[in-house]
């Protein structure tokens, strides 16, 4: 079995009760079982001889003659096993069941923590900072650039080890969003301007005149060219967020390149300058192997609080009119709809992921008391939204087929082209038991179960299975 690159003394440890009590990011990291020790070479070997075939056979007669160890060392040479320390895919294909699951306390901590970020906004007063909050209508992922072992990272916050979103990504989706609103390509800016209206007489050269600033320079900080020298930070900070997870575990998605063949192909021969390579040899085709890659993401449905702080007293000596009356409130709201609606965070938004929808807040008088374990009332536009989670009405599938997976007792369903995510747990049992003993029994041996009518609730990609619809 794969294991951690860990000392031999802490992986005595790491029983199957404490790698779920890790958090999410040390599973996902340091106590990531995926790398091939001595015993996986020498079981590896053992079924390899065993198996009813001549080069098992082969294999079986090199054991008797030289001994476990020179066998493992011609099968290295040949490239029949995995090196030592070396990724095993067997291990990297079962790791992401280990690294999606979330433990009980690891919804405790996201909510711990939210609720120390909701303590200390309120210490500032309702005048320096601004609250929403969104549920997400996609899945939503981030960090996939970060290096890892299963080729996709993500981004945990440390010392937690909880997904989180960068508060310097929000700033960075926010300023966009209202620079977008500024040019006025979508029409009605909603008060947004880039037009330098703030004096900043506060330069290096004080006889120069001051410097000329937009509302965006205000509050999100000027934008300097490489090489110059006149700075000045923005008004505004923007806090990390901690989604609120509702279930037990991440999602596993899978992205699958097409056309490998035509994007990993050499050009030239390694000698020319690049403007001398030779065109590419082959053009992208549909005949390829396509190789599907898995990558984590938060699931549907998760509570996104965003936390917005001002330092008033530089934006009143910078930009009175925007303190006024807080202003660049309703400036920042219009921007996080935007945002929200068109822009989405984290990665791979081009493709749908981390589009989000406002979720109505409570009065400011009490916000701060329902904030923590509030019902989120907003759901996905299609389909009329269920009260406690925000997923469309439950649907039904008509001649579903139901496969059982041994390995972790799940029950998965499939209609079509589609396929629901796993069913487990004691929820998998209860549908068992629904099924009646003649058609538990049929799926207990292995085999798939065909036309059943089920309860399903759909969200993007993502099928939940409720139960039985008969």
């Amino acid at each position: 079995m794969p294991v951690a690159a860990v000392p031999d003394y802490l992986r005595r440890h790491l029983s199957e009760a404490n790698l779920r009590a890790a958090s999410p990011a040390l599973r996902f990291g340091l106590l990531l079982p995926v790398w091939t020790s001595r015993d996986d070479q020498k079981t590896e070997v053992k079924n390899m001889a065993a198996a009813k075939s001549k080069k098992g056979q082969q294999i079986s007669a090199l054991l008797q003659r030289w001994g476990m160890d020179e066998v493992i060392a011609q099968l290295l040479k040949d490239g029949q096993l995995p090196g030592l320390w070396e990724k095993n895919d067997h291990g990297a294909r079962s790791a992401w069941k280990t690294v999606a699951q979330l433990s009980a306390g690891d919804r405790d901590r996201m909510r711990a923590l939210l609720q120390r970020q909701e303590s200390l906004c309120r210490t500032l007063g309702r005048a320096g900072y601004l609250r929403l909050e969104a549920q997400a209508v996609a899945p939503f992922t981030t960090g996939l650039g970060n290096e890892h072992p299963l080729e996709n990272g993500f981004a945990f916050l440390n010392p937690y080890g909880l997904p989180y979103l960068p508060g310097s990504g929000v700033k960075g989706v926010l300023r966009q969003a209202a620079r977008e609103l500024a040019q006025g390509i979508w029409g009605d800016p909603k008060g947004w301007s880039e037009e330098p209206r703030y004096d900043w007489p506060l330069r290096r050269d004080p006889e120069q005149p001051p410097l000329k600033l937009s509302m965006l320079d205000v509050l999100f900080g000027r934008e300097t060219a490489e090489g110059e020298q006149e700075h000045l930070r923005g008004a505004l900070a923007f806090w990390d967020v901690i989604p609120q997870i509702k279930g037990e575990s991440l999602l596993v998605e899978i992205m699958t390149p097409h056309y490998t063949h035509y994007y990993q192909q050499k050009q030239g021969n390694g000698e020319q300058s690049s403007r001398e390579q030779q065109p590419r040899v082959q053009s992208p085709h549909d005949s390829g192997q396509p190789n599907p890659i898995c990558f984590l993401t938060v699931p549907p449905g998760a509570r996104f609080v965003f936390c917005v702080t001002c330092d008033t007293t530089h934006l009143k000596r910078t930009a009175p009119d925007l303190a006024e009356g807080d202003r660049w409130k309703g400036l920042l709201e219009a921007a996080f709809e935007h945002a929200f609606r068109w822009l989405g965070f984290g990665a791979k938004t081009a493709v749908g992921y981390g589009a989000m929808k406002a979720v109505q807040q409570a009065p400011a008088t009490d916000r701060m008391e329902t904030a923590v374990g509030a019902k989120i009332s907003a759901g996905p536009s299609r389909g009329r939204p269920t009260e406690q989670t925000g997923w469309p009405a439950e649907t039904v599938w008509q001649g579903a087929t139901l496969k059982y997976n041994p390995s972790d007792q799940s029950i998965s369903a499939v209609r079509g082209n589609l396929r629901s995510a796993p069913l487990g747990g004691k929820a998998a049992q209860e549908l068992l038991q629904a099924l009646g003993e003649q058609r538990a029994g049929i799926l207990r041996s292995g085999k798939s179960l065909e036309n059943v009518s089920l309860r399903i609730q759909q969200q993007g990609n993502l099928i939940k299975i409720l139960g039985l619809a008969e």
